[in-house]
């Protein structure tokens, strides 16, 4: 097939809105792309259909899935809230719920709510890497943070009581021979600002009860196996909603991504 010059000209701009359709928007209340998977969008019936607990540990809960569906406390409609008494007084790992299917590379968008003061949770990448969520703390284990590594992108925070969102794109760890070649990188916009840009994740912290291959080598031991999106439970009202992603196929190691 002969493509005519006006063709030629408009193939850039083919390319272009197919590979931005992976990101779609930013921010609070963001739609997912026609082809991204909802993963929570405030229902029991898509709660139990593609999350379960984490079964670490430390796991002391039981199914179905003890976590409340509650009237969204700003907007209309329902979402889920982090109530499971198995981690009453913050026991991390009794009572975390994981996605069924597990991802490599993606984009992920999560939007949360913390009630009270010092209310906290936990976005993981790949039931592996946490992207902190706790109100008040403003260090390299406070909100926003990947975790221990950066510090906390807490001007971006809209504070308790307001809904917030993070849009990620991650990219796994790569192996060769069975060997880590090249470590995770991830990138972050916090309620549509650009807060983490291809930071690189030396190891999985908090050891085995906080996620998969926690428990090797101090965490350095990471595996070359896929992992679910997990939010943790700490005894904290903490509220989620509108939880999608799209998964895909990252080939450099660049995570940057633009609304």
């Amino acid at each position: 097939m002969r493509l005519t010059p006006f063709a030629l000209s408009i193939l850039p701009l083919i390319f272009v809105t197919s590979w931005s359709s992976a990101f779609a928007e930013i921010g609070v209340s963001a739609k997912p792309p026609t082809d991204a998977e909802v993963l929570l969008d405030g229902s029991r019936e898509k709660l139990d259909q593609k999350w379960t607990y984490w079964k670490g540990p430390r796991f002391s809960s039981s199914l179905p899935i003890k976590w409340k569906i509650v009237e969204d406390p700003v907007d209309t409609g329902t979402v889920v809230m982090t109530d499971d008494p198995a981690a009453a007084g913050g026991k991390y790992g009794t009572a975390d719920i994981v996605t069924k299917k597990k991802y490599r590379d993606f984009r992920l968008h999560v939007e949360f709510l913390v009630m009270k003061p010092g209310g906290n949770s936990g976005v993981y990448l790949q039931n592996r890497y946490e992207i902190q969520v706790l109100d008040g703390d403003k260090t390299k284990h406070g909100m926003g943070a990947v975790i221990n590594r950066t510090e906390s992108p807490y001007h971006a925070y809209n504070g308790t009581g307001k809904w917030n969102a993070y849009d990620i794109t991650f990219r796994a760890a790569r192996f060769k021979d069975g060997k880590l070649v090249e470590k995770p990188l991830v990138s972050m916009y916090f309620n549509g600002k650009k807060v983490h840009e291809n930071v690189t994740i030396n190891k999985v912290w908090g050891g085995p009860n906080s996620g998969l291959d926690g428990g090797n080598n101090n965490g350095f031991g990471i595996t070359d196996t896929p992992g679910g999106i997990k939010l943790q439970c700490e005894g904290h009202d903490v509220r989620y909603r509108n939880v999608w992603i799209k998964e895909l196929d990252l080939k450099t190691a660049d995570t940057d991504f633009r609304e």
